[in-house]
């Protein structure tokens, strides 16, 4: 009987199959234990259906060196139950952990009901996990009263420690959404709180150990052993201000979707993804969409891997700059896009089958026209690596939000390292009607710019209600039928690990009135 074989039947629920996987599981328990515990980076669970969910864990004897102690393959068991002592078993079943994919386990579990939390957990070589918790959605067209999301993005590791992850499990989050930046593969910044002492990752083994390192911090451990998290990159998961298959720095586009390739494929094997998003090279495809009941429903959305390269870049290089808008012609080019023409399709195809009383774009970066104050005498210019460097390509995106009459649209974002809370309006200017809600999360660690520039961008752009960057922290939701509430968390000083956190600001959107409110 093939892994696979084994996982499907033992998920079915049968009592042949759990009676098989039991024996199997009884096995590995009783094993003598080998070597050191293998979970050293924790175990996780994401991409939660009605009727499954996908868990996740890595063996790493050491999770600073990369493989060396473990066999090429190592028999790994799962178990997932309705209980935390483990008692209520309801599917189990082995998969084998190759060291081609750095030992990385990813389990399909399906036949769950829909709507409540279950508990899992791993057993391999005489060792057990620890016990992880994890949630199912309701069925599609479920009654659903409230849901609550934890939005976080930008964690550099050296910048300091993850207590905004602490606090967030307080709040008890029926999901935790990752909007992109959870590694960096270099070091920048000042004052260094934690720094790594490692190479630029740019092969396979370095984006592996800048995982396996990020990993092992145990307040991220924990935040993905209590709760399913579903996520989408940024750039640094791979390379500063990449697109597409161009790098901020001039290089042949052979080698840099070679460097792609390893760093998706290290991404992978460190996040709780279906087998579906596997990557292919430098291929993997990550949008996709949840529906939470009747109440809302999540567009996760990938702005890098298939965007135009950014406009008028300076001589000698690719990556972001700041333009006059005037000054760069290809910024009103048509057949530039920030997401890629077939991901826009396929976003206009999901409005259009949308019932919910929410649809939240979960994506990387503030979607807002940014006007970058000048000084003196100037023009404003706009940052080409966000979407004012694609607004032909954000206009595409408003018109499909109006044309679908899609209810309640909330773009929700991250990367900026800052708050935000501003009214997305049908065309550009305060003029025209507001379509829908924006709000950005500052970052869980990394470094920001002073506050005076937040302030500036604020007087500079009437339609942004809040810009303040001064905390490190994230972004609580809660939805419930007649209303949306955005607090925006920030912590007091996040060098320390014991970091307090408390209130920014809050904003709430009410149903069927588009636009931002202070709570």
């Amino acid at each position: 009987m093939t892994n696979r074989r084994k996982v499907l039947l033992a998920a079915t629920g049968g009592t042949a199959a759990l009676m098989l996987a039991g024996c199997r599981m009884a096995q590995l328990s009783r094993a003598t234990p080998v070597g050191p515990p293998p979970f050293t980076l924790g175990v996780a669970s994401g991409y939660p259906a009605p009727e499954g969910v996908v868990l996740w864990t890595r063996l790493a004897l050491d999770p600073n060196v990369d493989g060396p102690g473990l066999p090429e393959a190592v028999s790994v068991a799962w178990e997932i139950a309705t209980d935390e002592g483990m008692r209520g078993i309801v599917a189990a079943g082995t998969v084998e952990a190759a060291g081609a994919s750095a030992h990385s386990v990813h389990v399909e579990v399906a036949g769950l009901a829909p709507h409540r939390w279950y508990w899992y957990r791993f057993t391999a070589l005489g060792h057990r996990s620890r016990i992880g918790r994890t949630r199912t959605l309701p069925d599609a067209g479920a009654a659903v009263d409230r849901l609550r999301l934890c939005i976080a993005s930008c964690q550099n590791y050296e910048h300091g420690f993850y207590a905004a992850y602490r606090h967030l499990m307080a709040d008890e989050p029926d999901l935790v959404v990752h909007v992109g930046d959870y590694i960096y593969e270099g070091t920048w910044g000042q004052n260094l709180v934690r720094p790594i002492r490692q190479p630029e990752a740019r092969t396979l083994a370095q984006y592996r150990a800048r995982h396996a390192l990020y990993k092992s911090d145990p307040d991220l451990q924990d935040a993905h052993a209590r709760f399913p998290w579903v996520m989408v990159w940024d750039d640094h998961e791979v390379a500063n201000d990449y697109a597409d298959a161009r790098a901020e720095w001039i290089t042949p586009p052979e080698v840099f979707l070679k460097r792609r390739a390893d760093a998706y494929q290290a991404y992978y094997e460190h996040m709780p993804m279906p087998r579906r998003m596997a990557p292919a090279g430098p291929a993997m495809r990550i949008h996709t969409s949840f529906r939470i009941g009747d109440l809302a429903s999540i567009y996760l959305l990938d702005d890098r891997q298939y965007r135009s390269p950014q406009a008028c870049p300076p001589p000698g290089r690719a990556g972001a700059t700041a333009v006059v808008p005037a000054q760069c012609e290809a910024l009103q080019d048509t057949s530039r896009s920030m997401l890629g023409l077939r991901q826009e399709r396929w976003l206009e195809a999901q409005f259009r089958r949308s019932g919910t009383v929410w649809n939240l774009l979960a994506q990387q970066t503030l979607m807002s026209p940014l006007a970058l104050p000048g000084s003196a005498g100037t023009d404003s210019q706009v940052r080409t690596d966000g979407w004012d460097g694609y607004p032909v390509s954000r206009q595409r995106l408003l018109d499909a939000i109006s044309a679908s009459s899609l209810r309640n649209p909330v773009v929700v974002g991250g990367d900026v390292h800052a708050f935000y809370a501003a009214d997305l309006h049908r065309q550009p200017g305060a003029a025209s009607p507001v379509l829908a809600s924006e709000f950005v999360g500052t970052s869980i660690t990394s470094q920001a710019a002073g506050q005076a520039y937040y302030d500036e961008v604020k007087a500079a752009n009437r339609h942004i209600r809040h810009a303040n960057g001064t905390q490190r922290g994230y972004l609580r939701m809660t939805l419930t039928n007649d209303k949306m509430q955005a607090d925006m968390m920030g912590l007091d000083d996040v060098r320390l690990a014991d970091a307090a956190v408390f209130l920014q600001a809050a904003f709430v959107v009410e149903d069927g009135r588009p636009g931002t409110q202070q709570a």
